[in-house]
């Protein structure tokens, strides 16, 4: 890989990190918020959930316009509302006061709609660049920036939160400024060729084709993609209140301990990518081992005593998590060729974000009949996911990379 594509790569980094401070930073706080503004735990729940399903809404349409148009004129736009959003909800602690969580959602909103023309696009641009045996290891490092952002943010999260609930929201519109002046100027994209661009209603035609010739592939591997996330921040947010509940942690030591299931799903991520390069065959097998980690995991945890054991179980969610999602970045961006494949990464995108979304309220519901129903439930999903993944992905509906230039 060339320094100039190194440039260009770190540059696209910034983009799935920043977006996922979007519920990762808040995650260590939402005790805090929910004693502050006195909210039940399912209201505090909203918080994640309403940048999430409007995220998840909105990317289709980033997905479209960056096919008809350019990655690079949806992903500027993107970051700037995003930040904006954070700004909002950070002045509503400010300075409101009875009305302070309901302009909190509404912060919470523009930001998800922000947040759709952000990571999305950004793995379609990078699929876009990268070829070949490239490819795997650059969205390797996009997911890994996902990881690593995860990683820091609870830590930044615990951190800042100290001064105030509020004060995360802050941090917004001062990192999204620098990962678009990051985009806008480190990054090139390919020209498109204006008589190439596609009208909707082409547009339209050619997912038909692709969802009539792969439907099975696509679905499974966006069921798999969302039920890793929807467990994934199920964990976290169990994890948040497990934590100051029984271990009475707070501040940054329980947003070092918060980071630790996503330090192993991050050192997994990078690995995979790194590894792997085009070997469908061998991502289709991580993809299914991973959901198994998960769903073995998830069958113990319930039964975890020690303190040791218990964070073993959850870095084990997290290495699972980290075989899976890299390997579904590959094989989604593979389905189809660059015309249509801002639109199709931007659907895996949506259906992620509704398994974040659905993550915290699910596991909150549960949680409060008691952890074995919340445990064995997810199990059973995660269970039924791997072996959709099994049967429907199939490596030979993969549209095999071009040699690397």
């Amino acid at each position: 890989m060339t320094a100039k594509k190194m440039i260009m790569l770190g540059a696209l980094g910034t983009v799935p990190f920043v977006m996922v401070l979007g519920n990762s930073m808040l995650i260590p706080v939402l005790p805090a918020v929910q004693k502050s503004l006195k909210l039940s735990g399912f209201e505090t729940s909203l918080i994640i959930t309403l940048f999430s399903i409007p995220a998840g809404m909105a990317i289709p349409f980033s997905g479209y316009f960056s096919d008809r148009f350019s990655r690079k004129a949806v992903i500027l736009p993107g970051l700037a509302l995003y930040g904006l959003g954070g700004l909002i909800a950070g002045l509503a602690g400010l300075l409101a006061q009875q009305a302070a969580y309901i302009i909190v959602l509404i912060g919470r909103v523009l930001q998800g709609i922000g947040a759709a023309g952000t990571a999305p696009i950004a793995m379609a641009l990078t699929g876009d660049l990268f070829r070949g045996k490239e490819r795997p290891k650059a969205l390797g490092f996009i997911e890994a920036s996902n990881g690593f952002g995860k990683i820091v943010s609870p830590i930044i999260g615990s951190a800042v939160g100290l001064i105030a609930w509020f004060a995360p929201f802050f941090l917004f519109p001062v990192l999204n400024v620098l990962a678009l002046l990051a985009v806008w100027l480190g990054v090139k994209e390919p020209e498109k060729n204006k008589q190439d661009a596609i009208q909707f209603n082409h547009y339209v035609v050619s997912l038909k084709k692709i969802f009539s010739k792969k439907t099975a592939l696509i679905l499974s591997s966006f069921l798999v993609g969302m039920v890793a996330l929807l467990m994934l921040f199920g964990i976290l947010f169990f994890l948040s209140d497990h934590l100051e509940q029984r271990y009475h942690l707070q501040g940054i030591i329980k947003g070092l301990a918060l980071a630790i299931p996503v330090i192993f799903m991050t050192a997994a991520s990078y690995g995979t990518g790194a590894m792997l390069k085009k070997q469908f065959k061998a991502m289709k097998a991580l993809v299914v081992i991973g959901i198994g980690m998960i769903t073995a995991s998830l069958v113990i945890l319930p039964c975890c005593r020690s303190t040791l054991f218990f964070f073993v179980t959850i870095s084990v969610i997290g290495i699972g998590t980290g075989l899976v999602l890299p390997c579904l970045n590959t094989i989604i961006t593979s389905v189809t060729d660059a015309e249509e494949r801002g639109l199709v990464t931007s659907l895996y995108g949506s259906v992620r974000f509704f398994g974040v979304a659905a993550g915290p309220p699910i596991f909150s519901l549960l949680l409060g009949l008691n952890v074995y129903a919340m445990a064995w439930s997810a199990a059973v999903v995660t269970f039924i996911t791997g072996i959709s993944a099994l049967f429907f992905i199939r490596v030979q509906d993969l549209v095999q990379p071009a040699p690397a230039r």
